[in-house]
């Protein structure tokens, strides 16, 4: 806490912002503080400036678009960056709620109607991304289940490269679950979290809300049926479903992993995925959604 607000005082400073009273909204792989006069600031995990000017060339692209997602302090220059960690500012939401299926696929549907930008850099999607670090720092699993995880990811990086064609690829979110999609007390369906977005197959957006219902049961088949009507496809008819659903699964549970050697009220839950995901019990799958 103490190294992050040294980071954020140093950063404000640079900017010319007030740092007073900042106030922890989440403290993660990136912090996130909320500032005097609506702004939130948000500092990224070492390394990672250059992601961070990104994502900030992404929301002020999607703010050109006019769709409705998180929208890039003005006026100032940024990223600041101190001691290797990137800060970046961002106007406050007014009050909000997590969407719901329907409102996740109303929200994907207008980024995935945009037309491709060739100027800021998207990049092509990265499923795997930080899979094989994560696999590394989960060291509260067992030698068994450390081998077992390295080789399922080879498994399904090799079978990625033969992705079954599909819809015609888009600008994806690339983290399109409800916690990324929030509703205000305004009317506004928000896109948040763009650290993800990218050029990809629009399948990826889709099977987030898909395993909800069929992998995990936190979502009831008429949530997931409006789900794809209001986006207009349904994501499981699809030949590639299984392969971009196992992907996901892979990232949910390795996520656990990696937190549960920092967190101990993780570690159940994490052995708990990685015994589902070696076939010890036949979806829907008893996960906790929220750790």
């Amino acid at each position: 806490m103490n190294d992050h607000l040294t980071v954020l005082a140093a950063a404000c400073a640079e900017v010319g912002l007030d740092h007073t009273n900042a106030e922890p909204i989440r403290l993660g792989e990136n912090a996130l503080f909320r500032l005097p006069a609506g702004v939130v600031a948000r500092i990224a995990r070492s390394g990672q400036l250059a992601a961070a000017a990104r994502e900030v060339r992404i929301a002020q692209w999607l703010a050109e678009h006019e769709i409705p997602a998180v929208r890039a302090l003005k006026d100032i220059t940024q990223p600041a960056e101190v001691d290797r960690r990137a800060v970046t500012f961002w106007e406050e939401l007014p009050p909000h709620r997590n969407g719901t299926p329907a409102e996740v696929a109303t929200a994907i549907r207008r980024l995935h109607d945009l037309p491709v930008p060739t100027d800021i850099g998207l990049g092509s999607l990265d499923p795997f991304v930080r899979l094989a670090e994560r696999i590394d720092a989960a060291t509260t699993l067992t030698e068994a289940d450390r081998t077992w995880l390295g080789e399922h990811l080879a498994s399904l990086q090799a079978r990625y490269a033969n992705l079954p064609p599909g819809l015609p690829h888009c600008v994806v979110h690339g983290d399109a679950w409800v916690g990324n999609v929030v509703a205000t007390d305004d009317g506004q369906v928000v896109l948040l979290d763009l650290e993800r977005c990218s050029v990809g197959p629009p399948e990826w957006d889709l099977v987030s809300t898909a395993i909800k219902h069929t992998s995990f049961g936190w979502i009831t088949a008429d949530d997931y049926r409006d789900f794809c009507d209001r986006y207009g496809h349904d994501v499981i008819t699809w030949s590639g479903f299984n392969l971009l659903r196992d992907v996901r699964e892979l990232r949910m549970a390795l996520y656990i992993a990696q937190r549960a050697a920092e967190h101990p009220l993780a570690r159940e839950e994490a052995a708990l995925r990685i015994a589902y995901l070696r076939g010890q019990a036949a979806r829907p799958w008893a996960w906790t959604p929220e750790l």
